[in-house]
């Protein structure tokens, strides 16, 4: 403590106010230089519209903000065009490198490469979601469940199952995933890789509609496995002048006619079925 008090002691009035300046100059700027660039996962790999600055030590000529482009380059000074597409950020650094060096250039070009902004591998999720819109892939191995989080989820509104559609190996490619099998562990197989352009749809949950003589008539999502005697739970019961036992259901049938009919209360709803709840005999 001494000892540094002494050093200290010997810097000039003036030259200790310019380092005091500088230290909190550095701590004020710091929040805005840590969201300069986004968190990138070190298997993160370069696509088109990711934007990128290129350095190269000693050489700030070679300083470069480039984006990628759609076929995975970006041009650089001297070599021309450099491939990154698909590249991690110390691939890409090498790959300049050797460029500059096969140039002859320079000799021992020590290059870096930094993120300055994500947008290649991006996805599309859409539908019933809290979030619907893009999201980049922070890695190669983020799945289906990772992306659905990040949307916020699925709506009351939305049924309990994601369709993954995009390219894979060049030709067209369309998955259906059971979202609560993913998370009771019978279909963990199920929980894709994503790639860049896939598209994740979640469509509205199925309905059914409950009137007449129901406490709260109206449309209800159909559960799984529900029967008609749950559905009409659902919608309160009867009414005190209704009966449980005088439903008529509206179902459309496979022609697309609507068929009436008088169910058993354990049949399976279907989508779109009209349940009229009846008045009493009595």
């Amino acid at each position: 403590m001494n000892t540094s008090h002494h050093l200290l002691s010997r810097i000039p009035l003036r030259a200790r106010q310019t380092l005091v300046t500088l230290l909190l100059l550095f701590l004020f700027l710091l929040p805005a230089l840590l969201q300069a660039a986004p968190a990138v996962h070190d298997d993160y790999r370069l696509g088109p519209g990711d934007l990128v600055r290129v350095q190269v030590f000693q050489n700030p000529d070679l300083t470069v903000e480039a984006r990628v482009s759609e076929a995975g380059s970006i041009g650089y000074p001297l070599v021309g065009e450099v491939r990154v597409g698909g590249l991690g950020l110390v691939e890409a650094q090498q790959r300049i490198a050797d460029a500059l060096r096969q140039g002859r250039f320079l000799r021992s070009p020590q290059v870096t490469v930094h993120l300055m902004q994500a947008r290649g591998h991006q996805v599309a999720v859409l539908g019933q979601v809290a979030r619907p819109g893009r999201f980049a892939l922070e890695t190669t191995r983020m799945r289906a469940s990772e992306l659905l989080a990040a949307a916020g989820g699925i709506t009351p509104q939305g049924e309990e199952v994601v369709i993954i559609s995009g390219q894979r190996d060049g030709q067209p490619f369309r998955r259906l995933i059971d979202v609560p099998a993913l998370f009771t562990g019978g279909a963990v197989d199920q929980d894709l890789v994503l790639m860049g352009g896939d598209t994740l749809f979640v469509p509205r949950a199925p309905v059914f509609y409950i009137y007449g003589e129901a406490q709260r008539p109206g449309p209800y999502r159909i559960e799984r496995g529900m029967t008609l005697m749950q559905a009409l739970a659902a919608g309160g019961g009867p009414t005190p002048r209704g009966s449980a036992t005088r439903l008529r259901l509206h179902r459309k049938g496979s022609d697309g006619q609507v068929v009436q009919s008088a169910p058993v209360l354990t049949e399976a709803v279907h989508p779109d079925d009209v349940i009229y709840v009846r008045e009493s005999l009595f």
